[in-house]
């Protein structure tokens, strides 16, 4: 059977999962009469929460009597990692856009990497049925920006469809609406090239790993030469070079969305191999005889790192089910396996571990899967990695692009640049602006947050590592102090009542609270201790209607990434698998006038 080793790779929440759901439908992976739901492959909860693919995931279907894999890829620029491994398997990739948005900073990058890869990039132009849309400008703009990235002439002269994924259709003009996606699949088959077979000893890369608890670690890959048989003598050629030897126990190949045992796979076609014991990604299945190994998988640098330690707040161990630095430090060591763009660093305390990622989403994504496993810990502030390069101290410069309502762009433009940005572009679309600038790292920490206050919740933030540049001076940071609980005990909604001008609390009545806890904002720049743990002082002598009923603001509450973002050098969240809470490293205020952190 023909194959054809397809990745799907666009911006976040332009249509990658949607346009997959399609095509299984209309390959007749389902019955008639089975209910599927949407986003089928956005399968674990947080996928489905957040509403973004995190996780890279492998399905196939058979169209015409040709076998088309399809990888579908995260959009976000910190899950670059996962992009860059599954684009190995891929001999083309179909490049969604959005009609009205056109290409967008994580556009750019994916598609860096497919067309350095030297793969042949397939263009769909996906929402047209948008108002305000403009698939011809983006057409356009989709030619120049591979052009800048460097594309050679065969890349440049893509294929082009455009259509709604969601309303099913796709068809050559976007102004001819279709009954079905088959021109999209057609494109494929005409323009994706079948993976070509070379000849010699059996070759595969592992790019992507999947574990089961009853067969271990399962590798994934494409088989570029050789076959594979069950139960087959192999080496594993390590990064380094060094060879070891295994056995092949089972063979599956993808189908649907399931996976099928098979005895023997055809070079070109897309499998999982279970029993190789010891492998990383990274690493070639070789020929027992004659091992050659593969170019092994190059990734991006990590850009920003937080301090996970165990919890030792009051309330430690109440919710949680792992609460030790062991159990702590067997998980990390877990997800190191599995996610590529990670690194771990002990550090000379045995409770405290460096954690390295692509960034605040990247390390968050960790942290809120761990909970949900029934771990508690704590987390530090985020802190940009700083390298020197020719002796000078470099930090991670970043490209943002925010696009929001025209009448307040001045007031973001304000903020970005007081953060030490600059800059680049700024393009009206209707009523919309969109806005560029080179901003360091540093500076987009805590700016989502602040950004969506002054625009009403209007701005849309995306941003991507660009490179290292030398250090841009100081970055002005959070610039009130905190309201700190001087009791343990329970809030009272009399003491929040009258401690409301003093601030925003993060805590609601009747919350059990702790010594140290941050437990609001101070309306000033200084950090300040106040119990509200006090009770009103009842005595006979008042009448009973002369009391005034007390009128509480909600609390504010942080999703997990808002708390990352908003705390400062001498603060931890405590994460636990019911709670978030904000407290100070030192929880005694003599501690904390003695220890200053500065």
């Amino acid at each position: 059977m023909n194959i054809k080793n397809i990745a799907i790779i666009a911006h976040v929440d332009h249509g990658k999962t949607t346009l997959v759901d399609k095509i299984m439908h209309h390959c007749k992976l389902f019955r008639e009469n089975e209910s599927t739901g949407d986003l089928i492959l956005d399968n674990n909860d947080l996928e489905r929460e957040r509403g973004i693919t995190i996780v890279s995931k492998n399905v196939s279907v058979v169209y015409k009597d040709t076998k088309i894999n399809i990888i579908d890829t995260p959009g976000h620029a910190d899950f670059g990692g996962e992009v860059e491994r599954v684009l190995n398997m891929a001999d083309g990739v179909l490049l969604l856009v959005d009609a009205f948005e056109g290409p967008m900073p994580q556009t750019r990058f994916v598609l860096q990497k497919a067309l350095d890869l030297g793969l042949k990039p397939c263009v769909v132009i996906n929402k047209v049925d948008k108002p305000n849309c403009t698939p011809d400008e983006v057409h356009e703009k989709v030619f120049d920006l591979m052009f800048e990235l460097g594309a050679e002439e065969w890349q440049l002269d893509f294929p082009a469809v455009y259509g709604s994924a969601l309303n099913n259709w796709m068809s050559e003009s976007p102004d001819e609406k279709t009954e079905n996606i088959e021109p999209l699949l057609d494109m494929v088959l005409e323009h994706v090239e079948s993976p070509k077979i070379q000849e010699g000893t059996t070759q595969m890369l592992i790019t992507s790993l999947d574990f089961s608890s009853y067969t271990g670690r399962i590798a994934i890959g494409r088989l570029h030469r050789g076959v594979l048989k069950e139960n087959m003598p192999v080496s594993l050629v390590k990064r380094d070079g060094s060879v070891t030897k295994t056995r092949i126990k089972e063979l599956h190949t993808f189908e649907g969305v399931g996976r099928r045992k098979v005895e023997e796979i055809q070079p070109g076609d897309i499998c999982a191999i279970v029993g190789l014991e010891g492998f990383e990604i990274g690493d070639t299945v070789a020929d027992i005889e004659n091992p050659e190994g593969l170019k092994s998988i190059a990734i991006d640098e990590p850009t920003m790192s937080m301090l996970f330690t165990i919890n030792d707040s009051p309330f430690f161990g109440k919710d949680g089910k792992f609460v030790t630095s062991r159990h702590i430090k067997d998980r990390l060591t877990k997800e190191l396996e599995k996610n590529l763009a990670l690194r771990v660093e002990e550090t000379d305390s045995a409770d405290k571990f460096n954690v390295f990622g692509r960034g605040v989403m990247h390390l968050s994504v960790l942290i809120e899967t761990m909970r949900r496993e029934g771990y508690e810990l704590q987390i530090g502030q985020p802190q940009v990695i700083i390298k020197e390069i020719d002796g000078v101290k470099c930090e991670p410069i970043e490209e943002l692009t925010i696009d929001l309502p025209e009448s307040i762009s001045g007031k973001a433009v304000e903020m970005v640049t007081m953060r030490k940005g600059e800059m680049l572009s700024m393009e009206g679309k209707g009523e919309r602006m969109t806005i560029q600038f080179l901003i360091p790292s540093r500076g987009i920490i805590g700016l989502r947050n602040q950004l969506m206050t002054a625009t009403a919740g209007e701005a849309i933030m995306a941003h991507r590592f660009k490179e290292f540049q030398p250090l841009k001076g100081d970055i002005p940071q959070r610039q009130n102090g905190s309201l700190v609980s001087m009791e343990k005990g329970k809030a009272i909604p009399y003491s929040i009542d009258k401690l409301q001008d003093r601030g925003k609390f993060f805590v609601d009545p009747g919350e059990e609270i702790y010594e140290g806890q941050v437990i609001g904002e101070n309306s000033r720049s200084d950090d300040m201790t106040v119990n509200i743990t006090k009770t009103k002082k009842l005595s006979n002598v008042r009448s009973s209607g002369a009391d005034d009923k007390a009128k509480i603001v909600p609390a504010k509450k942080f999703s997990l990434e808002e708390a990352l973002e908003y705390i400062q050098k001498d603060e931890y969240v405590e994460v636990t698998p019911s709670f978030l809470r904000i407290r100070k490293i030192y929880l005694k205020e003599v501690d904390r006038k003695r220890y200053k952190i500065i």
